[in-house]
């Protein structure tokens, strides 16, 4: 009984010691995993700073070179391309004398402002020449400056609704491409197709009215409807310019 006492000690002990063992190498274990950890973090952070500053570095350099390029190729050129207009505004409007340096005063000053002066008066004299042989001009006044003024003002029919009976849309295309509609009743007098084109601005005296298809001049009498001249559906007029006797 003693020996069987004894050995389960002696394995007692064994398995405290061997988990002593145990709790001791994973200690051990983890705590050089946790600094090969926090090794390995430092030098991400190490590197990624590096890397921060080789670009910040870059973008610095890059930044130089470009001032160095527009300060040594844009600038100049461009100054050299503004020259170039400004001698050729010059050399358009008969300044060149603007792109001279100019003279110090006393010497050859003298002579250079006599030679211009003498150089403008022989242009003046040239276009003078030029101006008293040259036919005046005949000013001839378009039809639309010899427009009649239109005193009176005209009033137009009140325009009807679109559901009324015997009621027809007319259209009148302007010279200009603008084309405006209006409802008339069928019965309104037609001379109020003229009195709405001369109240848009086309005078009776200088424009007329023609009908599309077929192509004809529209003709009215006194006393005649829309219905009467032929206008009964919806209808586009032409305001065309009457032909100027000569």
């Amino acid at each position: 009984i003693k020996d069987l006492i004894l050995l389960c000690g002696r394995i007692f002990l064994l398995l405290t010691l061997l988990t002593l063992i145990i709790s001791v190498t994973t200690s051990w274990v983890n705590s050089f995993k946790s600094s090969q950890v926090y090794l390995k973090e430092e030098d991400e952070e190490k590197n990624e700073k590096r890397q921060k500053l080789v670009r910040k570095k870059q973008q610095e350099a890059q930044g130089e070179k470009a001032s160095r390029y527009i300060e040594n190729v844009l600038k100049p050129h461009q100054e050299m391309k503004l020259k170039k207009l400004e001698e050729r505004f010059y050399r358009m409007t008969g300044e060149t004398w603007k792109l001279s340096n100019g003279h110090k005063l006393g010497g050859d000053e003298d002579l250079v402002l006599e030679s211009e002066s003498q150089t403008s008066s022989e242009t003046a004299n040239r276009e003078a020449a030029k101006r008293r042989n040259l036919p005046k001009p005949v000013t001839k006044v378009s039809p639309a400056a010899e427009q009649p003024t239109q005193k009176e003002v005209l009033d137009l029919p009140e325009e009807p609704p679109e559901i009324a009976e015997e009621v027809v849309t007319v259209a009148l295309r302007c010279p200009s491409g603008r084309v405006l509609r209006r409802r008339f009743f069928k019965s309104c007098s037609s001379q109020v197709l003229f009195d709405w084109m001369m109240k848009i601005g086309y005078h009776t005296s200088l424009y007329s009215l023609s009908t599309s298809f077929p192509r004809r001049t529209l003709e009215v009498e006194r006393g005649w409807s829309l219905q009467d001249v032929g206008i009964t559906v919806d209808t586009v007029l032409n305001v065309e310019e009457k032909e100027q006797s000569s």
